[in-house]
């Protein structure tokens, strides 16, 4: 069975939810067109402000039946599954995916189809990047791990001894990244220098992009650099 985790729950293993649809979701690019007079064709304005596209919110709808054989037990699951999800903001895992997830607003509909079925559907106003499951400071397991898609990230408590070198593989959203410095420091990137305090902290205009970034980092101490990828 394709099993859906949404927060803390299994689906299937909680409520005996089977998956019979499901629409991911298309994310919309957020576009700006401009008309100007005498100018052949639109002015896109599209990635003036931020230099990328950036990209609208979507929904995924998943539908679901499960057994339930009367219309008491319904309406108990029913109000299970409401409280458990309703309006809350969960992560969602699709079947046995073990390098991304989605995250977003879930909204929950249900129906009796007949005496022994029930319907459930659910939508989910969600971001419109998944997310990769663990960020770079977070620890994983090679169980965890897919090698089809899958980046290896351990960016924790690296030891700055004068200068250190940092390659960081770049999904296709574009993240500023978290520092954490035992001593203040100094990180370049792209060849513009950023001071780095002690402590947590961003650079609001470094930001990490699809390929490889390089950030050198000087001084002397250790850096821990948060880093979640995202992709479409």
């Amino acid at each position: 069975m394709f099993d859906v985790q949404i927060g803390k729950y299994s689906l299937a293993a909680e409520w005996g939810m089977r998956l019979l649809t499901l629409e991911v979701g298309s994310p919309e690019a957020d576009t700006k067109f401009k008309e100007v007079p005498g100018r052949n064709g639109d002015l896109d304005l599209t990635e003036v402000q931020t230099g990328y596209t950036t990209y609208k919110n979507t929904t995924m709808k998943l539908t679901f039946d499960f057994v339930d054989g009367d219309y008491g037990t319904w309406l108990r699951k029913g109000s299970e599954i409401f409280n458990a999800l309703h309006g809350k903001r969960e992560k969602v895992i699709l079947g046995n995916e073990k390098t991304f997830f989605y995250e977003g607003r879930v909204k929950i509909d249900t129906d009796k189809i007949n005496k022994k079925y029930s319907k459930v559907e659910i939508e989910v106003n969600r971001d419109p990047y998944k997310y990769e499951k663990y960020s770079s400071t977070e620890d994983w397991l090679w169980d965890d791990f897919s090698f089809e898609d899958g980046i290896i990230r351990e960016y924790k408590d690296l030891a700055v001894s004068g200068s250190l070198e940092l390659h960081i593989p770049g999904r296709s959203m574009p993240v500023i990244p978290e520092f954490d410095c035992s001593v203040s420091m100094s990180v370049t990137h792209n060849r513009k220098t950023y001071s780095l305090p002690a402590g947590k902290s961003k650079a609001p205009d470094l930001l990490l992009i699809e390929g490889d970034n390089v950030l050198t980092f000087t001084g002397n101490g250790t850096v821990s650099v948060e880093y979640r990828g995202g992709s479409l």
